[in-house]
């Protein structure tokens, strides 16, 4: 970002309570965090619950914030301060509105393509895919960890520089309208949806809703020169697809496919739709250790060099770092993108090999007790914990494999259901002890042992120290633990326990 004073005042509708030393002066970042202030930051005070950020603009002010973004009075000690160090304290009606305003602001200098991605499940793994392929090539600047909300988004922005070539932004949804209020601002040339899964429901009601919340990043496109990235093997392709009227539009669709049925979904489309440029998988398997291997298929993307469409099929080899059979579909939605920016296939699969996973996401990390830990705690829905569990069932371990698992949060009234449902899909899974901890958690305890799971695998704990204590007793050398819930269960206390 680099924008004066002078444009910070305008695009916030604010004014000067202090004037800096030249309103010509660059800010050339952003923050809500006195503790990350650098020189040339705005600081923008927030009001928490806990904590209210006014009480920390002059520890802000004296790292070299260029502006302070207020609300509230202030005193005549810190208006000094500001006149001492130069810098601007600018009263806004709302500090966090105000991060918006100026990211749009921000937005008409970035003259390189913007690419949103929401989805239920997977999309900030996606993201990372999708910034690691462009990466390899071109510049980029992408969301940070899932930093997916009112704040992160428009921040994401804010750090791309006016040339960036790819600004990859990751969008969280809670609620109807919520990714259109983030595309108002983010105006994205390019939206993939990775899926249309489970979470959220409380609030949405039905998958239909979820469909149609997710849609919205599709329906802001720009007519006639955006492009879609769709996952076909998702049953909502043809509702998201029609619901955002991309035909009609004018706007293009990629598809992608990771799953084992990609040439069957192929087949069912229009003889029109099959001629869209498209990335699949073919002949997935796994290693002993859960790594996906595949022959990266894609066909109809315009080739750079002389204008001209593939008639035929790109084929290469593909490895990923990343576990799960689930990781090939974040990986055809990251080719798809690398495919659609230019890039040959070869260097797509090559980006793909040297990909890590997120802290916190399936990362594979090894006790000092000679057993490993697959650190899965950072959040659940029911499709990732089937995509988990699957993984780890898959996954050959010279020992016994344990999962811990916990509470997925956001089903309302579909909790219990959702839970008795992962607990019927760990009966059919070869796991030798299944701890079970939090009140909704217990549900999959009921649900694995109604559907025939050994009751002497089944174990049920009320806290985090019943989990420790129980493994402390019971994990070898050689053995592994899966540990997996919604982050409001705090698991990650579980796997550091278990590391240390």
């Amino acid at each position: 970002m680099r924008l004066n004073l002078k444009q910070i005042v305008a695009c916030c509708g604010g004014q000067c309570v202090v004037d800096p030393i030249d309103m010509r002066t660059l800010a050339t970042g952003l923050t809500w965090d006195s503790r990350t202030v650098l020189e040339g930051d705005i600081y923008v005070a927030l009001q928490g619950e806990r904590v209210d950020g006014h009480n920390f603009i002059d520890q802000a002010l004296r790292k070299g914030a260029v502006a302070a973004l207020v609300m509230q009075p202030i005193d005549d000690q810190l208006r000094l301060l500001a006149q001492e160090m130069g810098a601007a304290i600018i009263e806004v009606p709302d500090s966090a509105h105000a991060i918006s305003d100026i990211a749009a602001a921000w937005r008409t200098h970035i003259t390189g393509t913007i690419i949103a991605l929401t989805g239920s499940t997977g999309k900030t793994t996606t993201k990372n895919l999708v910034r690691d392929v462009l990466a390899s090539v071109h510049s980029v600047v992408a969301t940070q960890g899932n930093q997916n909300n009112e704040l992160g988004v428009p921040n994401t922005l804010l750090r791309a520089e006016a040339d960036t070539q790819y600004v990859v932004v990751e969008m969280g949804m809670r609620g109807q309208g919520q990714i259109s209020q983030l595309c108002d601002f983010v105006r994205p040339d390019w939206g993939l949806l990775v899926n249309v899964g489970e979470s959220h429901i409380e609030l949405l009601g039905s998958r239909d809703n979820i469909a149609r919340a997710k849609a919205e990043l599709l329906c802001a496109l720009p007519e006639g020169r955006g492009a879609a990235f769709v996952n076909l093997q998702d049953e909502y392709a043809s509702f998201v697809r029609e619901h955002a009227h991309l035909d009609a539009r004018q706007i293009t669709t990629v598809f992608f496919d990771g799953s084992e049925d990609a040439l069957v979904h192929r087949e069912q489309l229009s003889r029109t739709e099959q001629q869209f440029p498209a990335v699949w998988a073919e002949e997935i398997k796994l290693d002993d250790q859960g790594h996906p291997e595949f022959m990266l298929c894609a066909s109809g993307f315009q080739h750079k060099e002389n204008g001209t469409i593939s008639p035929l099929e790109e084929r290469v080899p593909c490895k990923l770092i990343l576990r799960g059979v689930h990781n090939v579909s974040n990986a055809c939605a990251a080719v798809a993108v690398g495919k659609f920016a230019g890039m040959s296939l070869e260097a797509c699969a090559l980006a793909l090999r040297g990909a890590q996973p997120e802290v916190g996401r399936q990362e594979v990390l090894q006790a000092r007790g000679g057993f490993s830990v697959i650190n899965d705690a950072y959040n659940a829905n029911p499709d990732s914990m089937r995509a988990s569990l699957a993984t780890f069932s898959a996954m050959n371990v010279a020992g016994r494999k344990v999962a811990v698992l916990g509470d997925m949060g956001e089903l309302g009234s579909f909790a219990k259901a959702c839970h008795r449902g992962i607990g019927e899909y760990l009966a059919t899974l070869a796991l030798d002890r299944v701890i079970c901890v939090g009140e909704l958690a217990q549900d999959i305890a009921d649900g694995a042992l109604d559907a025939g799971a050994d009751e002497r695998k089944i174990i049920r704990a009320n806290s985090l120290s019943e989990v420790l204590g129980d493994l402390d007793s019971w994990v070898e050398s050689g053995d592994a633990v899966l540990v997996k819930a919604s982050h409001f269960m705090g698991l990650e206390r579980v796997v550091e326990g278990l590391i240390n």
